[in-house]
């Protein structure tokens, strides 16, 4: 049977802007290209923080400018990001495998991930994005109910929360096209934020972390191994003193370690170690590895990266 892999792919595999996109996604292709190749099954998921500011920002001025229009809210310009996202990565993949003479279907499914309304971080908002505010504007977003805050010499922003992911809507969907070989792009951004109002799913202000996406996803399909690939070839503990190291092979147990001692960074390197452990506790035989994307292929051979076990 072949190796059934999910992989992340961080800022670096995608830009920040549209002509960055389409010249990140080339490189990222390849990597991916390789994967499959080698006979993996690949299901991807991918960050969007610029893309889905970007969108925002678009969206709240053409409401400002046209008074027939409204701001779109956070769930819409996710929606939005993981459809251009999608486009470009999954064209990308396709022209890397066929120059290779490979054929298979890649597939952008816009997913939708439920959370719980409950969560504590609807109560305390970590996440910034969107355009720079003037302090009467940030005065009319809080009337709304939501949360801003003031960048000194710079103005207003917005702040969501980044709730945990419960459950993907569309998991049938997703693994019946791995089941079929096929190559799925889903979960972009952590998935469109929603809750369940009886039958009805309505749109949450919020974004979820896409690394813990990745690993809600990768349980769900039963994948054998989570890649995340970031900006750094190996994770760093005792960052900035004389003590730091790199994470090469490590356990379950040490991975945990780490996590409690506080070497990580809440919004970069803690979810990526969360979505991990979660993941491999589920199953025996399952590994994460955390690494750059032009040190993938070297990652699964075990020459480098942090693998967890």
């Amino acid at each position: 049977m072949k190796k059934r892999v999910v992989v992340a792919l961080g800022h670096r595999a995608l830009g920040n802007t549209l002509p960055e996109q389409k010249e990140a996604v080339k490189r990222t292709a390849v990597a991916i290209a390789d994967l499959i190749e080698e006979g993996y099954q690949v299901a991807i998921t991918h960050s969007n923080a610029p893309q889905v500011g970007m969108i925002h920002t678009a969206m709240n001025e053409f409401g400002k400018v046209h008074q027939d229009y409204t701001p779109a809210p956070m769930s819409v310009c996710s929606a939005m990001s993981q459809g251009y996202i999608g486009y470009d990565l999954q064209n990308a993949i396709r022209e890397a495998l066929l120059n290779r003479g490979i054929y298979r279907t890649v597939s952008t499914i816009l997913t939708q991930v439920t959370v719980d309304p409950y969560d504590e971080a609807f109560y305390t908002p970590t996440k910034v994005l969107g355009r720079y505010m003037t302090a009467e504007e940030a005065n009319e977003e809080r009337k709304k109910g939501n949360y801003v805050i003031e960048e000194a010499g710079k103005g207003f922003r917005r702040v969501v929360s980044a709730p945990n992911p419960v459950s993907i809507v569309e998991i049938d969907a997703i693994k019946a096209l791995v089941n079929a070989d096929q190559v799925v792009i889903a979960c972009g951004g952590g998935g469109i934020p929603v809750m369940e109002q009886d039958h009805r799913l309505k749109g949450a202000s919020a974004v979820i972390e896409k690394d813990l996406a990745a690993g809600k996803m990768a349980e769900e399909i039963d994948a054998d191994e989570l890649i995340i690939l970031t900006s750094v070839e190996k994770v760093h503990i005792n960052m900035n003193t004389p003590q730091e190291s790199e994470l090469g092979e490590i356990s379950l147990a040490q991975a945990k370690q780490y996590m409690e001692e506080g070497h990580f960074g809440v919004y970069n390197m803690l979810p990526k170690f969360k979505a991990s452990v979660e993941f491999i506790e589920k199953r025996e035989g399952r590994s994460a590895l955390i690494t750059s994307f032009d040190k993938l292929k070297d990652g699964l051979k075990g020459k480098t990266g942090t693998i967890i076990r």
